[in-house]
C-alpha cells in the first residue's frame, strides 16, 4: 500500500469521528521527513483522544503501525509519525496557535480525491 492510500484510510477514520477542518499537505517536494501530513482539529480532549485512536485502529488494520506518538489523554497536540505520513491533531486553540498550515506553506494541500 502507498503512503497516499494511507492517508486516505487516515483521513476516513478522522472523518467518522468528526474531525473539524481536515487538511492533507503534500510535502514530498520540499521535505525528506515525510510525504504527507494530515492536520485536523477537535472540540474536546475526549474527541481528540477518539480521534486518535481511531486513526491507530485503522491503519494498524491496515497493517502500518505508529513509529511515535507524542502527546497523551490530557494533551491538546497530539503527534502520530508512520513515517511516510506525520498525523497532527488539535484541539482549536493551539492549531491557530501552532498555524502548521502557515508553516508549511511550501507544501501542495490536497484532497482525499487528489490522493
Amino acid at each position: 500500500m502507498t503512503s497516499a492510500e494511507y492517508c486516505k484510510i487516515a483521513v476516513k477514520a478522522l472523518e467518522d469521528k468528526k474531525a473539524e477542518d481536515v487538511k492533507v499537505i503534500d510535502i514530498r517536494e520540499i521535505s525528506p521527513i515525510a510525504d504527507f501530513f494530515i492536520i485536523a482539529d477537535g472540540m474536546n480532549q475526549n474527541q481528540i483522544q477518539a480521534m486518535r485512536d481511531a486513526v491507530d485502529e485503522a491503519l494498524y488494520k491496515a497493517d502500518l503501525k505508529v513509529r511515535q506518538v507524542e502527546g497523551n489523554q490530557s494533551s491538546t497536540w497530539i503527534l502520530m509519525d508512520y513515517n511516510d505520513i506525520i498525523i497532527h491533531i488539535f484541539s482549536k486553540e493551539d492549531r491557530l496557535f501552532y498555524d502548521l498550515e502557515r508553516i508549511w506553506k511550501d507544501g501542495k494541500e490536497i484532497s482525499v480525491d487528489e490522493l
